[in-house]
């Protein structure tokens, strides 16, 4: 996914000013897709330059206003073009995997506890999305844009589920050596 796919996507669903799109990414899309807010003022700019958004007319132009974007035909057919490419899976790069994979080379010193502190990170992570499925998503969507929605939340909370399974095994294995 890139950045600007991401934007354009936040667009349509809603036409936001850079500020209300930044928080929405906080809340939404940075689940699984973070990126900062000078990036994503800086693509606005892009976008909105390539002719794939623009910035709505206001009656009273103000300095210091806000602008508020939305997506141009353009902007759509870009992203209905990009959801239809195939793309392959991409290899797990996660620093704590090479980490303890170094352990096994210099010892596990101090690993233990980045286990447990990962594992409570991945526990908070798995309540929150539950807290949003059960918000969110009771009873089950029946539209297909809500569908999809909550399939994109299932797989962040089966990801949350495997890595606090796999760190209580990891912390498990460690304290048995």
């Amino acid at each position: 996914m890139s950045l600007p796919h991401a934007i354009l996507t936040a667009l349509l669903e809603k036409p936001s000013s850079g500020l209300e799109l930044t928080r929405r990414f906080d809340r939404s899309i940075g689940y699984f897709w973070s990126s900062t807010h000078q990036q994503i003022y800086r693509e606005l700019g892009k976008l909105e330059q390539a002719g794939r958004i623009r910035a709505l007319p206001t009656a009273v132009p103000a300095r210091g206003q806000k602008k508020e974007y939305e997506v141009l035909p353009a902007g759509r057919e870009e992203l209905a073009a990009w959801v239809a490419l195939p793309e392959d899976p991409r290899p797990v790069r996660d620093p704590l995997l090479l980490r303890m994979r170094a352990a096994a080379v210099v010892g596990t010193h101090g690993m233990g506890a980045e286990l447990r502190r990962h594992l409570a990170l991945h526990e908070r992570q798995l309540a929150e999305y539950r807290e949003i499925e059960e918000r969110d998503f009771t009873p089950p969507p029946t539209t297909d844009e809500g569908r999809l929605r909550h399939l994109v939340l299932r797989g962040g909370i089966d990801l949350e589920t495997f890595w606090t399974g796999w760190l209580t095994r990891a912390i498990a294995d460690l304290d048995a050596a």
